[in-house]
C-alpha cells in the first residue's frame, strides 16, 4: 500500500511539475517585459539617444577657442637688413572672441541637448503608450477569437438538443389521422429547418474566426515592429486581463500635462537656448582680439651696416589684432533671426499646449465611457447568462424555441465581448494619460 501511495505522489508531482513548464513555457513574457524590450530595442528610441548623444558633443564644440594660426615664410633670396639677412618669418596667432560668447555658446547648445533629451523621454513615452494600445488590442482580438469559438460549442450542443427533437415522435396518440400526418410533416420541417440555421451560424462563425486570425498576425506584426523583433515572433498573454489603476484624480492628470509633458518642457528649453543665442550674437557683434608672436630668422652678414652686436640676431615681435565689425546688417539680421525664432517657439508652446488639452478630453471620454460600459455590461453579462441557462432548459424539454434560443445565446456572448473590450479599453485610456502626463513604469 505505501509503494502504491509513492506511485500516486510521484504521479502528482510528475503532473504538477509538467504543468508548471508548460506554463512557463506558454506565457514567459508580461506586458512589463516587453516594454522593458521595447525601451532597449526600439529603433526610433535608439534614434533620438544618439540625437542626444551628439547634442551633447556640441557643447564642447562651441566652447572652445577657434584653432591658433601658424604661418611660415621663407624667403628664396635673403633679405638685406641691417642687422643681417632676413632668410624666413614665423607667425603664431591666437583670435579671442568678446567675452561672454565663448559661455552663451554653451549655454545654447545645453539646452538644445536638454532639449533633445525631452525628445528622447517623449519618443520612450510613446513607444510605451503604443506596445500597450497594441496589446490590448491583440487581447481583444484573441478574446474575440476564443468567444467565438466557445460560441461553436454551444451551437454544437444546441445541435445535438434540435437533432434529438427532430428524431422524437410528433405525438403518440394511436389514431392517425390527416391532420396529424400533416402535423408531423410540419414539425419534421421546422426540425430540418432549425439544424440548417445552426450550420449557417456555425459556418458564419468559422469564417469570422478565419478572418479575426488575420487581423491577429497583422497585429502581432505591428506589435513586435515596436520591440524591433521578427513579425512572426509570438506574443504571449493570460487569460484574464484586469483593469488598470490611474492612482490620480482626472483633475491632478490635467495639471501634471502642462507641468511635466516632456514636448512642452522641450519647447521651453529651445525658448532658451533662442534667448542665449540672441545674447551670444550681442557680444559677437563687438571686436574680437588676437594675440601672437611674429618670429624673424636672421643670417649675419660679412658687412654689417648697422650695430656688430646686432648682426644676425633673430628677432621677435608680439602682436595684438583687433577684428572691426563694421558691417553690423549682418548682426542685427542675427538678432532679429533670434528674437522670431523665440517669437515662434512661444507661438509653437501654446500651440502644443493646446493640442495636450484636446488629447486629455478625448482620453477623459474614453476613460469614462469604458468606466460606465465595465459595469453595464458586467451586469448585463450576468443576466444573460442565467437566460441561457433557463432556456436551453427550456428547448431541451420542447418548450421553447430555436429562435429564442440563438437570440439570448447571442446576447450572453456579444455582452461577453463587449465586457472584455470596455476592460481592454479603459486600460488604453489609463495608458493614453499616463502618457500625456509623462508617467512610466519603465524609465
Amino acid at each position: 500500500m505505501k509503494t502504491t501511495a509513492y506511485k500516486k505522489l510521484l504521479i502528482i508531482f510528475v503532473a504538477l511539475s509538467s504543468w508548471l513548464v508548460i506554463h512557463s513555457q506558454q506565457y514567459p513574457d508580461t506586458l512589463i517585459k516587453y516594454l522593458e524590450i521595447a525601451v532597449k530595442n526600439n529603433p526610433a528610441v535608439l534614434q533620438k539617444y544618439s540625437e542626444y548623444k551628439a547634442a551633447l558633443q556640441k557643447i564642447l564644440q562651441v566652447g572652445s577657442l577657434s584653432d591658433p594660426e601658424l604661418s611660415l615664410g621663407v624667403f628664396l633670396k635673403p633679405m638685406e637688413l641691417v642687422s643681417g639677412n632676413q632668410v624666413a618669418d614665423i607667425r603664431l596667432m591666437q583670435m579671442f572672441p568678446w567675452f561672454g560668447v565663448l559661455k552663451n555658446a554653451k549655454d545654447e547648445m545645453s539646452l538644445m541637448a536638454n532639449a533633445k533629451f525631452e525628445l528622447l523621454r517623449d519618443e520612450k513615452l510613446q513607444v510605451f503608450y503604443d506596445v500597450q494600445r497594441t496589446w490590448y488590442e491583440l487581447y481583444k482580438i484573441q478574446k474575440d477569437i476564443s468567444i467565438s469559438e466557445k460560441n461553436i460549442e454551444i451551437l454544437k450542443i444546441i445541435e445535438r438538443l434540435a437533432l434529438v427533437r427532430f428524431k422524437s415522435p410528433p405525438s403518440n396518440q394511436p389514431a392517425v389521422s390527416m391532420q396529424t400526418t400533416s402535423m408531423g410533416s410540419s414539425s419534421g420541417s421546422s426540425g430540418l429547418v432549425d439544424l440548417y440555421r445552426i450550420q449557417i451560424e456555425t459556418g458564419e462563425l468559422e469564417n469570422n474566426i478565419a478572418l479575426l486570425k488575420n487581423q491577429e498576425q497583422s497585429i502581432i506584426a505591428r506589435f513586435n515592429g515596436y520591440l524591433n523583433r521578427s513579425p512572426v515572433t509570438p506574443v504571449f498573454m493570460g487569460d484574464t486581463l484586469v483593469t488598470d489603476s490611474l492612482g490620480l484624480s482626472l483633475i491632478v492628470v490635467s495639471d501634471s500635462i502642462l507641468a511635466k509633458n516632456p514636448m512642452l518642457t522641450m519647447l521651453e528649453y529651445e525658448k532658451q537656448s533662442l534667448e542665449a543665442r540672441k545674447k551670444m550674437v550681442n557680444h559677437m557683434g563687438y571686436p574680437m582680439m588676437g594675440v601672437g608672436i611674429n618670429y624673424s630668422i636672421i643670417n649675419k652678414t660679412q658687412f654689417p651696416m648697422g650695430m656688430p652686436s646686432m648682426n644676425g640676431k633673430d628677432m621677435i615681435m608680439p602682436m595684438v589684432v583687433f577684428t572691426l565689425p563694421i558691417y553690423r546688417k549682418k548682426y542685427t539680421a542675427i538678432q532679429n533671426e533670434a528674437e522670431l525664432m523665440k517669437i515662434a517657439a512661444s507661438e509653437n508652446y501654446q500651440a502644443a499646449a493646446n493640442s495636450l488639452q484636446t488629447e486629455y478630453y478625448q482620453a477623459v471620454q474614453l476613460y469614462q465611457d469604458a468606466q460606465r460600459r465595465i459595469k453595464l455590461y458586467g451586469n448585463q453579462f450576468q443576466l444573460a447568462s442565467k437566460s441561457f441557462d433557463l432556456i436551453l432548459k427550456s428547448f431541451s424539454t420542447s418548450s421553447s424555441g430555436l429562435t429564442d434560443v440563438l437570440r439570448v445565446r447571442q446576447q450572453t456572448l456579444d455582452y461577453e465581448l463587449k465586457q472584455v473590450e470596455a476592460v481592454a479599453d479603459f486600460n488604453t485610456a489609463v495608458a493614453w494619460l499616463k502618457r500625456l502626463m509623462a508617467f512610466s513604469q519603465i524609465q
